[in-house]
């Protein structure tokens, strides 16, 4: 039976190009720390702390990993650090709006899928904090809508592709990965959850967006990821999970 459906935020929800983003937001948080590293140090200091999220193991949050790693000569600073991040979040980070585009039809999706009896999950690779999150989804017409969870970067201890960020999510939202349903564009880090029994939907209408950096990120892992269960677009969606639930199951991979 159908409980749960988890949803991916970036190239899903809402399209974007992922290296355009990325150095629009390198160019403004950057000025937030001038003062006290130069920009080379800051940059390798940000990659280097964002990479460690990918080998986080469940012992500290993802933020006390991407902090210890960033702040490792600058440890003394780290409350200080932290503080500069959720400035640029309070302040500056509205400007990368300009850079998204968002289906009409996002906001309908939501609204349809509310009026069933599934719980609503926002599995974003939690490498961003809650402000962040909450950022896009507003974005996305979503600001306003009640989720059943919203993973970041503060209460997660696992990011995409490991199967363990998934893990953790079915733990906080009390079911079990088989009464789940993964919907998202990345065929490694959304599609790789049907290795722990958990049904997939590979939406398809950011086919043509940059998504270069989220793929520099599998390495090895794109083997043997399995096909997904489902796939199409994003407003597709919401008849194949109502039709899940009436079946209270399903029967095998379809497209459409």
């Amino acid at each position: 039976m159908l409980r749960a459906v988890l949803f991916d935020l970036d190239n899903t929800l809402i399209h974007y190009s992922e290296r355009e983003f990325f150095e629009r937001y390198v160019v403004g948080v950057m000025g937030h720390f001038a003062d006290i590293m130069p920009g080379n140090m800051f940059i390798d200091k940000l990659l280097r702390g964002t990479q460690s999220l990918l080998r986080n193991n469940g012992e500290m949050s993802n933020a006390d990993r991407f902090l210890e790693t960033f702040c490792a000569d600058h440890g003394a600073l780290r409350g200080e650090i932290w503080a500069r991040f959720m400035k640029f979040y309070d302040t500056e980070y509205e400007r990368l709006r300009s850079l998204a585009t968002v289906s009409p039809e996002v906001r309908d999706v939501f609204l349809r899928l509310r009026q069933n009896d599934v719980k609503l999950v926002i599995a974003s690779n939690p490498i961003w904090p809650l402000a962040a999150q909450s950022a896009r989804l507003t974005w996305a017409g979503l600001g306003d809508l009640r989720f059943d969870l919203i993973t970041h970067i503060e209460n997660t201890t696992y990011c995409k592709p490991n199967l363990e960020y998934y893990q953790e999510i079915c733990g906080m939202i009390k079911e079990t990965p088989e009464a789940c349903l993964m919907v998202g564009n990345d065929p490694v880090n959304d599609m790789i959850v049907a290795r722990i029994g958990m049904k997939t939907y590979l939406v398809t209408d950011a086919a043509e967006a940059d998504t270069e950096l989220s793929r520099s990120t599998h390495g090895s892992a794109t083997a043997g990821i399995p096909e997904p269960d489902f796939q199409g677009s994003l407003t597709a969606v919401v008849d194949l999970i109502e039709g899940l639930l009436r079946e209270g199951a399903y029967s095998g991979p379809v497209c459409d």
